[in-house]
């Protein structure tokens, strides 16, 4: 049946906003809230005088989102994008400007003017109908909203539906499904859920005896840290719903290193924590997940038998289940703490989606920073290495990733491939963990290997620039360039600019170059 279309630019202002009113477009909320600084202003007069440039028309609105200065005067925003109202999704862009402003360039993964769509053949109830052919687990509530999905090139007007429940395991689902808005095709979808001031003492199962910022109220102890933004953690006592308990203790010392006591795992919990803040802060220079001095929290104790953690924007919280007590020990170990809070430090930055090569990507962050915590904290109780959730295992074998060797685990990729995006991101996140290691320690066997060592896709030999060089480098590619849609190909530009601005001489450009050429990502 031939359907005939009409396009937004035969729309006079009336009509569009009934069509907008009719298909809900403002059911989800889109944050409008712009950050106010100078450097938002050239910005926006950068795009206004280049249209062209960030494919721009008159149509399009642009939402400042983040804002960051360097200490010589360079300034770097990132914006938000729309058209005619609707949320372009991947349309964001960061805008690279120099002294006074002058523009310097653009990031963008965009690569055509928004779509000039028609109105929608299918209702809001359709699309969510669709939607939820494609949701495992247990759907709770569906929420839908119009938008302009650009993907790969391609910008089609669809429904972003958002479906809230229970994920097979038992885990809380928000599952971001994306619907053709004509032909009902499934476009893209993604899990929202991202897994992996008195000074008290505390014992926890995976760190030994650790230090603790408390604060204390009417006579008692609570698991919360004003020194870093009000960190805390709670006890969920085994249920899914709501945020918990707040951890109160009369005498100041937590836990006592087993898992009979609840306070253990908050332990671990609490000080995983302040080692991240400390980490972002004394590395990077960044004050809080957001970079406002805003603590997150925990939740422990998370369901029953539960054998994962996530991260979560909706309640700005990290959680933890037990884990089965059989295979599984608790899952709030060091580097999963670590990596837990870096999904929010990419949410709150890049925002890379969390499917196909941009999700691996996102997985791989949140691994690479979680190694780097360990690194940073330098606890003997959990020596630091390039494994991600090593110590879970109850039999003391075995690592949920293997970043000097990815394939290891039988699942994840050691090199890119065309077929990588077709791969779950904690498996697509393997090149780009194997990149990080190489740029750091290079090729060959090292400390951290088995003793088959590093290998390279190429058969090259890379010689590493150092852990903490390394880090820095992807710190700088995933805030400053790295927008939503970036993929390898992408993460390999916006790195090189990192290294060749961290480093005037080269050095570090070349080895950038050379261990993406080593995961074969030329």
């Amino acid at each position: 049946m031939k359907t005939s279309r009409l396009s937004w630019l035969a729309l006079s202002p009336i009509a569009l906003s009934l069509l907008l009113s009719a298909c809900g477009s403002h059911d989800l909320s889109t944050p409008v809230e712009e950050v106010v600084h100078p450097a938002t202003a050239r910005a926006r007069a950068s795009i206004a005088a280049n249209p062209r440039l960030v494919l721009a028309g008159p149509d399009d609105g642009f939402v400042a989102r983040d804002v960051i200065v360097e200490p010589d005067g360079r300034e770097h925003v990132r914006f938000d994008r729309t058209y005619r109202g609707l949320p372009i999704v991947g349309g964001d862009l960061v805008v690279h400007s120099g002294l006074g402003g002058v523009l310097e360039g653009v990031s963008q993964e965009l690569s055509a003017r928004p779509f000039l769509g028609s109105i929608p053949t299918l209702t809001k109830g359709q699309a969510i109908l669709r939607a939820g052919d494609e949701v495992k687990g247990t759907p709770l509530t569906e929420t839908a909203r119009l938008v302009l999905h650009s993907l790969e090139g391609a910008i089609r007007l669809s429904y972003e539906v958002i479906v809230e429940g229970l994920q097979p395991d038992g885990g809380p689902s928000e599952m971001h499904v994306f619907v053709d808005a004509h032909s009902g095709e499934l476009l893209e979808q993604w899990e929202g859920i991202e897994t992996s001031a008195a000074e008290g003492s505390g014992r926890g199962f995976f760190n030994g005896v650790v230090a603790l910022t408390t604060d204390l109220a009417g006579g008692t102890y609570a698991l919360r840290d004003p020194s870093r933004g009000n960190q805390y953690t709670t006890d969920m006592n085994n249920g899914t719903n709501g945020n918990g308990t707040l951890f109160v203790d009369a005498d100041n010392a937590w836990g006592n290193g087993t898992l009979s006591n609840r306070q253990t795992v908050a332990v671990d919990a609490q000080y995983g924590t302040a080692v991240t803040w400390n980490y972002y802060k004394e590395i990077h220079g960044r004050t809080g997940i957001a970079n406002d001095g805003r603590g997150a929290f925990n939740r422990v104790h998370y369901s029953s038998g539960y054998n994962n953690a996530f991260w979560s924007d909706s309640c700005f919280c990290m959680t933890y289940g037990d884990g089965d007590g059989s295979t599984f020990n608790p899952f709030d170990s060091l580097d999963v703490a670590g990596h837990e809070m870096s999904h929010g430090v990419t949410s709150r930055s890049a925002r890379l989606v969390y499917s196909g090569e941009s999700g691996g990507l996102n997985e791989a962050t949140s691994d690479i920073f979680g190694t780097a915590v360990e690194f940073y904290a330098a606890n003997a109780s959990d020596a630091p290495d390039y494994l991600i959730g090593e110590r879970l295992y109850k039999s003391g074998n075995g690592a949920l990733r293997y970043m000097y060797r990815p394939s290891r685990d039988g699942k994840s990729a050691d090199c890119w491939s065309r077929n990588l995006k077709r791969l779950d991101v904690h498996y697509s996140s393997g090149p780009a963990n194997h990149f990080f290691y190489l740029l750091a320690e290079g090729s060959g066997v090292g400390s951290y290997t088995d003793g088959a060592g590093a290998t390279t896709c190429n058969g090259s030999s890379v010689t590493g620039i150092g852990r903490v060089a390394a880090e820095k480098i992807w710190y700088r590619a995933l805030t400053v360039y790295m927008t939503s849609r970036t993929n390898y190909a992408g993460a390999r530009t916006a790195t090189l600019s990192a290294a060749r601005d961290l480093d005037a001489t080269g050095a570090w450009a070349a080895a950038v170059a050379a261990a993406w050429s080593a995961v074969s990502v030329n």
